[in-house]
């Protein structure tokens, strides 16, 4: 008997979820010091991490001979007091995937079908296949999640609804009254996942605390992986009522998040003008991309976040021949495959995309 025929069967048509290649692989493959490689893959933040989190970091590093606070105790009371939360309504995670998948563990069984958008982020299908679940993608009308075609495909099976706002990878949102006017039609045995890892993007982003006080099966999930810029940390968090909390807690592993992470986290969670200038120079690197894409004659979905989809053609030939150029990008597959999603970078790295996009035009 081989280990497969031991495996649990589900686990054995699992899809698996691909990264791009790291920088260094991608320079020596065609020639290139890192220095020279532009990524804009994944949606990180060009300008990096606070400087404050990054000296707490540092000094964090001091004690790593330690274990981290299991319980998150100081990150969990800055975020508490930050948004007016009680702790017991906030759970860490390492990324904010981590709580996706605790809400598989505690609420997917076999059979539920579970609801998000058929362009929406791949954890979400992924996490519910692993638990035996039934996905159930919805059409997205102008890439954008269309609540009314939600609402509809809901059955006396579905478990959750995913919501991301903005979505990756079109970068669409939700206003706050369609969403605050959906969670109202929810029947009773629904949970809604907002997913919020690139709402400090937003101007004026939902506040979903009225909801989850009402009573309302709600949950919200942010990152500091994003504008924050402490991806290579892996930290999230969620918050929602302290039964909701309470019923995660007991699916989540002890020591969970590191103690980098979390003194990281706490100096950027309180380093509002960090994410102001952020939001800013994003907002600036958007427009550079949106102007450059015009000029060349590409169309685009317009985005309320930190990358932006274009249709080149041929997404594949094209993020094979930016990658010879030294430029990063990632492909879409599916109903997407002609499209490539570019993260927003630096005004040199975004000039250098658009330069070579506008180069390889002719070959796609």
């Amino acid at each position: 008997m081989n280990l497969s025929q031991l495996a649990n069967p589900r686990i054995l048509d699992q899809p698996v979820y691909t990264p791009g290649k790291p920088i260094e692989q991608v320079a020596a493959q065609f020639g290139f010091t890192s220095q020279e490689i532009v990524k804009l893959a994944s949606n990180e933040n060009p300008w990096g991490a606070s400087p404050k989190a990054l000296h707490n970091a540092k000094l964090a590093l001091e004690k790593v001979h330690l274990y981290p606070d299991g319980s998150g105790t100081f990150l969990i009371d800055k975020l508490a007091s930050k948004f007016s939360l009680h702790p017991d309504q906030i759970i860490l995670g390492n990324g904010s995937n981590e709580i996706i998948e605790l809400l598989g563990h505690v609420f997917i069984n076999a059979k539920d079908e579970i609801i998000f958008g058929e362009h929406a982020f791949p954890v979400y299908k992924l996490v519910t296949l692993l638990m035996g679940g039934v996905p159930v993608a919805a059409h997205m009308p102008n890439f954008k999640h269309d609540l009314s075609i939600i609402l509809d495909s809901i059955t006396p099976k579905t478990k959750i609804i995913f919501l991301p706002s903005p979505n990756n990878p079109t970068g669409t949102a939700n206003t706050v009254n369609e969403i605050i006017s959906f969670v109202d039609q929810l029947p009773d045995h629904v949970i809604l996942c907002l997913d919020e890892a690139y709402v400090e993007y937003l101007e004026t982003p939902p506040d979903i605390r009225p909801l989850i006080e009402s009573g309302k099966k709600i949950i919200g999930l942010r990152t500091f992986s994003k504008i924050h810029g402490l991806a290579g940390l892996r930290i999230g968090y969620g918050y929602g009522s302290k039964d909701m909390i309470s019923l995660l807690e007991k699916a989540r592993q002890p020591f969970n998040v590191n103690a980098i992470a979390q003194a990281a986290a706490i100096s950027a969670i309180e380093d509002e003008d960090w994410v102001m200038l952020c939001r800013r120079r994003n907002e600036i690197g958007l427009r550079q991309l949106e102007v450059g894409l015009t000029r060349i004659g590409l169309e685009f979905v317009p985005s309320m976040a930190n990358f932006i989809l274009a249709n080149v053609g041929s997404s594949k030939k094209a993020f094979e021949e930016l990658q010879k150029k030294g430029v990063i990008t990632r492909p879409m597959s599916g109903k997407l495959e002609s499209y490539l999603r570019i993260s927003v970078g630096t005004e040199l790295e975004n000039e250098k995309a658009l330069n070579n996009l506008e180069k390889i035009l002719p070959e796609l």
